[in-house]
């Protein structure tokens, strides 16, 4: 299917979930000129959402560093030296004390990430916990542990995990460029096991690795084509750190990545497309694009795992100078008194015997 296949009738029907994409159509979508695709990417967005507000999620690295795994983009792998400082699991109380302090600073969302290709029975115990408390603060709440099994995702689902991130990173035939540790069913599984569990998938990837644009049309093809579309589509910006394979690749072009996260709209109209790591190397006019483009989440403060991020401040101003407003909460069940008494006291409990 060719950019001059799609008609108007064709793009007029664009706006309601499509689980039955093709890689032409996909194509097709990134073909446009540039200022149709983002026209209808901006009516498809306002379709189902509020154009001027933003979900607001803060990630904190929970355990840092010493991962098996391969990945070319990762200063945490335990094979580059990246000068990386390895860190053991956080306690408890102080992960609950981070999350405060980030709904303090207005977000909604709290992700906890560690390097690990699979959690064990104990460091999974103690996550448990922590999800607990960071709900217990009203907060939804999100987790990145690499591969879990369908009993792992379970007891997540059972702690009141609301999201579970695990993404892609790149096309299935671009994967093993960039990683040889895990496969691509791999990562399929584990999404498989999160959404049999009941928790909403957080799965997206990464752009500007040396991908070709097939590649990008191909990964959104995957995610499109899931049997359901991940809630949350996380939207990165190779971050390049010294010591990584992919250090010194040639930078994306940044209306590549504006025209990825409208193609990613129009695919996954219910989805929230977030831009997640590389801001820092975003003007504060490409941020504008993509939000133009239908991204509608970010993450905010100072650190994506080890790598910068806009101070929280910078983000408040940009926000105001572009009229956006934070997004409610809308997953994280109210509770009761009594239910937010006996989260604090468990959390209490934990936190001094974990």
């Amino acid at each position: 299917m060719s950019a001059t296949a799609v008609d108007s009738s064709y793009l007029n029907q664009l706006g309601e979930a499509r689980y039955d994409w093709t890689v032409a159509e996909v194509r097709a979508l990134f073909a446009l000129p540039f200022a149709d695709l983002m026209h209808h990417a901006q009516r498809v967005h306002r379709q189902h959402f509020n154009p001027n507000e933003v979900q607001v999620s803060t990630l904190l690295s929970i355990k840092t560093g010493a991962c098996p795994e391969d990945c070319a983009y990762c200063p945490q792998s335990v094979r580059y030296d990246t000068g990386l400082e390895r860190e053991e699991l956080m306690e408890v109380e102080r992960v609950i004390d981070s999350a405060r302090l980030a709904k303090s600073k207005g977000a909604t969302r709290f992700c906890m990430g560690a390097a690990y290709r699979s959690p064990k029975a104990k460091q999974l115990a103690a996550i448990s916990e922590m999800v607990r408390g960071v709900r217990a603060l009203g907060m939804e709440t999100c987790a990145t542990l690499g591969m879990l099994t369908p009993e792992q995702a379970h007891e997540l689902k059972d702690a009141g995990l609301d999201y579970y991130n695990h993404n892609l990173d790149s096309s299935e035939s671009f994967y093993g460029k960039v990683i040889t540790t895990r496969t691509y069913q791999d990562r399929l599984d584990t999404l498989q096991a999160v959404r049999d569990a009941g928790i909403n998938v957080c799965c997206g990837g990464i752009l500007g690795m040396g991908e070709s644009e097939l590649d990008r049309a191909q990964l959104l093809h995957t995610l499109a084509t899931l049997p359901k579309h991940p809630e949350s589509v996380p939207t990165n910006q190779l971050v390049q750190v010294a010591g990584t394979p992919l250090n010194g690749v040639a930078p994306l072009d940044p209306f590549e990545f504006v025209r990825t996260i409208a193609v990613a709209r129009l695919l996954m109209p219910h989805s929230h497309v977030r831009l997640s790591a590389g801001r820092t190397e975003m003007s504060d006019e490409m941020q504008a694009l993509c939000f133009l483009a239908g991204a509608n989440s970010i993450f905010y403060g100072e650190k994506l795992l080890t790598t910068e991020n806009p101070e929280a401040d910078h983000d408040q101003q940009l926000f105001a100078r572009l009229g956006i407003t934070p997004e409610a909460p809308s997953l994280c069940a109210e509770l009761s008194d009594h239910e937010h008494h006996q989260h604090a006291t468990d959390v209490e409990h934990v936190a001094h015997h974990v």
